[in-house]
C-alpha cells in the first residue's frame, strides 16, 4: 500500500525544515505500528511494519515457523496518510522549538525584548517573537505593572530543556539588566573606555553602579550621565520609579568607600584592611544621609564595595556634645539610624534606660551608646 506523495513531502520538509527523512521515516514506522498493534492485539507482539521513502509500506505478521505473511488491511491507507501528517506536524513543531531555545541559548546573559500578552500565574505571559516564557513574581520588579501589549526590557537568566521543551528564564530583577542597560546607553562600555565593576541593586528601590575609566580625559559618571542627562534617563525610563546612583570607581579603599556612600560627604575614614571593615566619620547632621532610608544607602553601598562600614557622628568623634542632643527623640534617633522606634525603644531599654514612646527624649549618653552599636 502507497502513501500519495510521500517521497516529495519528505523531500520538501528535510529542504526546508533540515529534518532528516531516515528520522521522519523511523517516527511514522512506529506510529503506524502502534496503530497495528490495536487493530491485531491478538498478535501485537508479532507485528512490524516496513515503509520506504516512497510511501510503500506493509503490516508484516512473524509466523511461528519463521515465515512472514503481508496483513495490510485495505482500509489502512488512509490510516497510515494520516499518521504520516500528525507525526510529520509534530516534528515540525519539535524544530521550530529546538530552533528557538538554540536562538535564546546563544543570548543567555543578554538583554532582549518582549512583549506583554498578559498576567498570567502571578506573573506575566511574555512573547520573545519565536517563543513564549514567563516573568515569574520573583523575577519581577517590586511594584511594577506591565500593561498587555507592552514592549520591555529583559535579562535572559538561562535557557534549558525540559520534558515541556525549551525554557527560558527571564528577569527585570536581575543586577545585569542594568549592566546591559549601560552598556545599551552608553557605547564607551563596549569600546572598553569604560568599565562596570560591580552593582548593587535593590529591584525597585535603588541601584548602586560603580563604573571605571581606563581614558583619564573622559569622566566615568558624567559620560554614563549623558548629554542633558539623557542617557541615564532612558536607563530609568525603562525601570520606572528606581533610583539609580554613578559612582565612580576606585582602587583606593577611602576614595571608593566615600564615592559609594554618595550623596552623603564624609570628613573622614579609618579602614582596617585585614578586616576589610571601615569607619566613617560624617557630620552629626548628615547621619541620616549617610544611613538612607531604612539603612539602604549604607547597605547598598556595602554591596558595592564589598567591605564592612560603619556610619559614626564627626561631632563625637571630636568629642563635641550636639547642643541639640538632648533633645533628640526617639523616632528622630530611629530616622537617622535607620530603624524602627520600637527597635530603639527596646535596644534602649535593653541598655537599661526608661524610653517608652516615639517622642520621648532620648539622653545624649543614650544616643552615644546606641550609634556605637
Amino acid at each position: 500500500m502507497k502513501i500519495e506523495r510521500f517521497s516529495e513531502m519528505l523531500d520538501e520538509i528535510q529542504r526546508e525544515r533540515g529534518i532528516h527523512k531516515e528520522a521522519l521515516l523511523e517516527a511514522i514506522k512506529v506510529s503506524i505500528l502502534s496503530a497495528a498493534k490495536k487493530r491485531f492485539k491478538e498478535h501485537e507482539e508479532k507485528l512490524q511494519v516496513e515503509i520506504s521513502d516512497d510511501g510503500d509500506f506493509r503490516i508484516i505478521l512473524n509466523e511461528e515457523d519463521g515465515s512472514t505473511k503481508d496483513i495490510t488491511p485495505k482500509d489502512f491507507g488512509r490510516m497510515a496518510a494520516q499518521t504520516a501528517k500528525q507525526v510529520i506536524i509534530q516534528r515540525i513543531r519539535e524544530a521550530e522549538k529546538d530552533e528557538a531555545f538554540e536562538e535564546y541559548a546563544n543570548k543567555q546573559g543578554e538583554l532582549v525584548t518582549g512583549v506583554v500578552q498578559r498576567r498570567e500565574y502571578g506573573g506575566y505571559l511574555i512573547n520573545l517573537g519565536r517563543l513564549e516564557t514567563i516573568l515569574t513574581v520573583t523575577e519581577q520588579i517590586p511594584g511594577e505593572l506591565l500593561q498587555e501589549k507592552e514592549l520591555v526590557k529583559l535579562y535572559v537568566v538561562e535557557t534549558k530543556r525540559t520534558s515541556k521543551g525549551p525554557m527560558v528564564i527571564i528577569s527585570r530583577a536581575h543586577p545585569n539588566l542594568i549592566k546591559k542597560l549601560f552598556e545599551l546607553e552608553v557605547p564607551e562600555i563596549k569600546e572598553g573606555i569604560l568599565e562596570i565593576k560591580t552593582i548593587a541593586r535593590e529591584p525597585g528601590k535603588r541601584t548602586k553602579i560603580a563604573i571605571l575609566s581606563h581614558d583619564k580625559k573622559v569622566g566615568a559618571v558624567g559620560t554614563c550621565v549623558g548629554h542633558m542627562g539623557a542617557r541615564i534617563q532612558n536607563i530609568v525610563r525603562e525601570l520606572g520609579t528606581e533610583r539609580v546612583d554613578i559612582i565612580e570607581w576606585s582602587e583606593t579603599p577611602e576614595t571608593f568607600i566615600t564615592n559609594a556612600l554618595s550623596p552623603a560627604k564624609p570628613t573622614k575614614i579609618e579602614t582596617n584592611a585585614q578586616e576589610r571593615s571601615a569607619k566613617v566619620f560624617v557630620p552629626e547632621k548628615d547621619l541620616s544621609l549617610a544611613i538612607g532610608k531604612e539603612g539602604q544607602n549604607v547597605r547598598l553601598a556595602v554591596k558595592l564595595t564589598g567591605w564592612k562600614i560603619d556610619i559614626v557622628s564627626a561631632e563625637e568623634k571630636q568629642g563635641v556634645v550636639d547642643a541639640d542632643a538632648g533633645k533628640l527623640k526617639v523616632h528622630e534617633l530611629a530616622k537617622q539610624l535607620g530603624l524602627k522606634s520600637k527597635e530603639i525603644v527596646d535596644k534602649l531599654t535593653t541598655l537599661g534606660y526608661e524610653v517608652r514612646a516615639a517622642n520621648s527624649v532620648v539622653p545624649p549618653e543614650a544616643v552615644a551608646k546606641l550609634r556605637k552599636l
